[in-house]
């Protein structure tokens, strides 16, 4: 038996879409098995009869497909469109439907924009840009109705070994460093000297049959983007509240999920403000510090997004900071069971990838008790930031947006009278000893401050990336580090390649 699926548009507007996306579909080594398309346009002319002939289709399809754009179509005496009456029908047949929504640039038909809200409300509308992500777009949907229906076995992401990963892929240096890592910080009772198979089987990242499962290479992986190109974060810094050019900064990270976690928050972190208040009175070299932002709020957004997105999309995690906001986007939807309303309360934990999040869990990166999204409202109404809020686009993507406050918004033009009062005596108090206190090294102090600053929202950056963010050389940077261990306020745990610093204070 094949499913019969009635593609419906306004033909003029989609015309070759239509045409790709059913020669498309019968061509597929999958699709081609379970599905038959309708195209009223392949209807010889002598038999197209009145306007019931492609209501009449509707009726006898299995699967209503709409691709809805910026045109109406034409109208009949009542006013109604070809399209919409299509639609009408499917809905009062309760045909299975999937919709797509052109999101390219173009003016829309008011008529047509108040038929897509309808659909709305009744179906979850897909977007797509240009007939590539259109047929991308198609082929997930229906492959998700023939798992639905029990016709295909699609193994979830990290419970598959597709990737076909072998053992001489991953490092054994990273895995061993984990068990270092998680004995630490969660207990784990594996042996720091178990071999990697072990290590593997206690993660449950191998199989029955000695396969390595897809997990594998993004927590281990030499080289985890070759297996899954998508599989980076990709950050975006603009000075505006929109996404324009030129951007102020852009950068792509890969890696392993830790490394891509730990860059990500390191990038949001170096480039939002940090306040330096005054020194402790208690001890004279403690300065205090906040960032505009609640770093553990922030990073556990980006690992949410990271350990909970879906691995089968082509699309890659976004971190993009506006001057007024923060967006996370994850590709994928909210995992089967969960909900926006959940989001703001105390839920039970569903994780779209299991085993990565088990694995996340070890290394601290990640609870199990479903409070992840809690301790992101609870970190920004201490910072006395609005509730950060969650969002479905499209269907297909999950979005956090966290409000940036409201002195980040402000333009940071001012204008400044530089005319001298002439009502103050501006002439120097001789009787002050305004000489330099040539005994203290204002300079270094200040840049201990900023370091320490810095590692303790990323411990694990290098000293290139502070010296970065500092505006000084990797030396200085350096200099910088001795003083704050000689002091004992700083520690490093672990080795020098997988180490991180510790602040003591």
């Amino acid at each position: 038996m094949k499913y019969r699926i009635f593609i419906s548009s306004v033909q003029r507007e989609f015309a070759k879409e239509r045409k790709a996306l059913a020669s498309y579909i019968r061509k597929d080594a999958i699709l081609g098995k379970f599905f038959e398309v309708f195209l009223f346009e392949e209807v010889p002319a002598q038999e197209r009869k009145a306007d019931g002939v492609y209501l009449a289709e509707v009726d006898d399809c299995d699967i209503y497909l709409g691709i809805f754009g910026h045109t109406y179509g034409n109208v009949d005496s009542r006013g109604v469109s070809a399209t919409e009456w299509e639609y009408r029908r499917a809905a009062a047949r309760h045909k299975y439907r999937i919709c797509f929504v052109d999101k390219s640039a173009g003016e829309t038909d008011p008529r047509q924009a108040a038929f897509i809200s309808r659909v709305n409300d009744d179906v979850v509308r897909k977007g797509f840009v240009g007939y590539d992500d259109l047929r991308t777009a198609v082929y997930a949907a229906l492959a998700k109705h023939l798992e639905g229906k029990g016709l295909i076995n699609v193994l979830p992401f990290d419970c598959s070994n597709s990737a076909n990963i072998q053992l001489k892929d991953l490092s054994t240096s990273k895995m061993r460093q984990f068990v270092r890592d998680a004995r630490i910080e969660r207990k784990w009772n594996v042996p720091v000297n178990a071999t990697p198979v072990k290590i593997l089987e206690a993660l449950r990242l191998i199989d029955d049959n000695g396969h390595i499962l897809n997990p594998a290479a993004l927590l281990f992986g030499k080289d985890p983007q070759r297996y899954f190109p998508a599989s980076c974060v990709k950050c975006a810094w603009f000075l505006t509240d929109r996404v324009e050019k030129p951007m102020a900064d852009h950068q792509i990270y890969t890696g392993d999920v830790f490394k891509m976690v730990d860059d990500a928050t390191f990038f949001v972190m170096s480039h939002i403000s940090n306040q330096i208040g005054p020194h402790d009175a208690a001890d004279s070299a403690a300065a205090t510090s906040r960032f505009e932002l609640p770093e553990p709020a922030v990073r556990e957004a980006i690992v949410n997004a990271v350990c909970h997105r879906d691995y089968a999309s082509a699309a890659s995690v976004q971190v993009m900071l506006f001057k007024d906001r923060l967006e996370i986007w994850s590709p994928g939807p909210l995992p089967k069971g969960m909900t926006l309303a959940k989001m703001y309360k105390r839920h039970k934990s569903y994780p779209a990838n299991p085993l990565l999040a088990y694995a996340m869990f070890l290394r601290k990166y990640v609870e199990q008790t479903g409070t992840g999204t809690g301790d992101i409202i609870a970190r920004c109404r201490e910072w006395g930031l609005p509730d950060p809020k969650w969002q479905v686009e499209d269907g297909e993507d999950f979005v956090m947006v966290m409000s940036r406050p409201q002195s980040s918004v402000k333009s940071s033009v001012r204008t400044v009278d530089w005319s001298v009062d002439k009502t103050v005596d501006w002439s120097v108090d001789k009787s002050v000893d305004w000489s330099v206190d040539k005994s203290v090294d204002w300079s270094v102090d200040k840049t201990c401050d900023q370091v320490l600053s810095i590692l303790k929202t990323n411990p694990r950056a290098t000293l290139d990336q502070v010296a970065n963010v500092v505006g000084l050389s990797v030396r200085g940077i350096e200099q910088a580090i001795k003083r704050l261990k000689k002091a004992k306020r700083i520690r490093k745990v672990g080795g020098k390649r997988f180490g991180h610093w510790e602040v003591t204070e």
